[in-house]
């Protein structure tokens, strides 16, 4: 072991302070010395404690964040203010290559062959995969439905068949055009409500095409309608969303020598990436590493793995880092949309327009994979009778599956969808009752201690409170 150097020895001997030095009898700090008294070794051998000088108070209810209502600084402002911000695009490594990925351009159908020769011969195309080189070849939050390549079947235009590594952007691009694919078509089926029949074609045989429901039930619906006076149906819907971020889709993907992956990427859950990175290629959580780039928009459009695996595989085989980037027309027919879901709505009231019973039934289109609909379909049934207090619920949703694009995670998660279609329902029964809008939400809006259709008693309940401030903003009673 080195030794002390002679400031760190005189640091340690420095004195304590005789408050908080322990008294020690001369015996005790000498062999053989004689003791001062035998009360000495009555005093403490420890120091006392002190408390820390300052006390810690706890904050006042809603006091918790000061900074709220104040000024902030983002740490990032600086460099996005003068354009100096690295996106991922920005990255680049030596000897780097740039991968393409080929779309399927067809909704149902078996790949009979796909022939590779012609794009392999040409100069500057490094490699091609397809997905039978894939480890692993499906993925998926919940359900693992989805293919990274497509390998004997597609199940959507946007399924990719085959990636190409090269030298430029503009030669893995070329070489798409001279990959050759046998189709065999198949049928396909793309609204929901003609997938929910047993004589639909299944997007994933033999599986139905219903691949998740939810039901909530609250009271006695019925019950609930008998002692109506008026009841109110109506259907509502919305179409699919694309996220459209400034920034599309990108990773890098480079071994080291040692036989380690890393992964640059604009993922927006890393830990999720390297779970799935970890599976499709068979490798230990220990051999991969994610690196969150700074995102230039993602919106739930990029919670997960794309084109991931094929980078890797690309890049393993190259013996080079490899780089992908989806074009505008990818972010479009290759990720993840918001659900479009049909919204029918039944609702008993009084004659005060207080409500009595709601009914709702979901449609969700969930695409060709299951992504994250399964979360979607749960909170989009839970929250869709709306922040209203309902004595008798019956709430029920499906997800099926079509040959469209797949639909996954976007900001709310089935909540805006519902809230639409609540909100506009709200609004037709107070115009039929001729009672003001805010009035008849005022009337059954939750209250403190109010139930939620799934038996949670709600606590801190602003909603009447924001809706008044909101209506005294915007000058409600003047403009009515």
């Amino acid at each position: 072991m080195a030794q002390k150097s002679n400031k760190q020895s005189k640091r340690m001997d420095t004195p304590m302070s005789e408050k908080s030095r322990p008294v020690r009898s001369k015996k005790s700090a000498g062999i053989g010395l004689p003791l001062e008294g035998s009360g000495t070794l009555r005093l403490p051998a420890v120091a006392k404690q002190v408390p820390f000088p300052i006390e810690a108070l706890a904050p006042k209810v809603r006091q918790q964040t000061p900074a709220v209502g104040q000024r902030a600084t983002r740490p990032d402002g600086r460099l996005h203010g003068l354009g100096q911000t690295k996106y991922i695009d920005d990255i680049s490594f030596p000897g780097m290559l740039y991968c393409k990925i080929k779309r399927a351009g067809i909704s149902s159908a078996l790949i009979k062959k796909i022939d590779t020769s012609e794009a392999l011969a040409m100069p500057g195309v490094m490699a091609i995969i397809t997905g039978k080189d894939i480890p692993v070849n499906s993925y998926g939050p919940s359900i693992k439905d989805q293919p990274v390549l497509a390998d004997d079947r597609v199940f959507h235009a946007g399924d990719g068949v085959a990636a190409v590594a090269a030298v430029t952007e503009q030669i893995a691009q070329e070489a798409l055009e001279k990959i050759k694919v046998e189709y065999e078509p198949m049928p396909a089926v793309y609204d929901p409500f003609e997938a929910m029949k047993d004589s639909a074609h299944k997007v994933h045989a033999p599986a139905s095409n219903i691949y998740a429901t939810k039901l909530i039930k609250k009271g006695d619906v019925e019950k609930g309608f008998r002692e109506s006076y008026r009841i109110f149906e109506d259907t509502f819907s919305t179409q699919m969303v694309e996220h459209v971020p400034l920034e599309p889709h990108c990773s890098i993907a480079a071994w080291d020598a040692n036989g380690r992956l890393t992964i640059h990427s604009t993922l927006g859950r890393i830990t999720l990436g390297r779970t799935d990175m970890a599976r499709t290629l068979q490798l230990p959580l220990s051999r991969i590493r994610m690196v969150a780039t700074i995102v230039g928009g993602n919106f739930g459009g990029k919670n997960e793995i794309t084109q991931e695996p094929a980078l890797a595989v690309l890049s393993k085989i190259t013996g080079r880092p490899v780089k992908g980037t989806f074009t505008r027309v990818e972010e479009f027919i290759a990720t993840t949309t918001r659900h479009p879901i049909n919204m029918h709505y039944k609702t008993g009231v009084a004659k005060d327009g207080r409500i009595l019973a709601r009914k709702v039934r979901l449609v969700l289109d969930g695409g060709a994979y299951c992504s994250w609909s399964e979360t979607t379909l749960g909170k989009a049934c839970i929250l869709s009778p709306g922040p209203y207090n309902i004595e008798h619920v019956h709430a029920e949703a499906f997800v099926v599956y079509t040959n469209k694009t797949m639909t996954g995670a976007m900001r709310g998660f089935g909540a805006p969808q519902v809230c639409f279609a609540y909100e506009s329902h709200m609004d037709d029964i107070a115009e039929a009752l001729n009672i003001d809008p805010l009035e008849i939400r005022l009337r059954n809006a939750f209250h403190e201690g109010s139930s939620s259709p799934t038996g949670q008693v709600l606590h801190s309940v602003v909603v009447k409170d924001s809706l008044l401030q909101a209506a005294e903003r915007f000058g409600w009673k003047e403009i009515r």
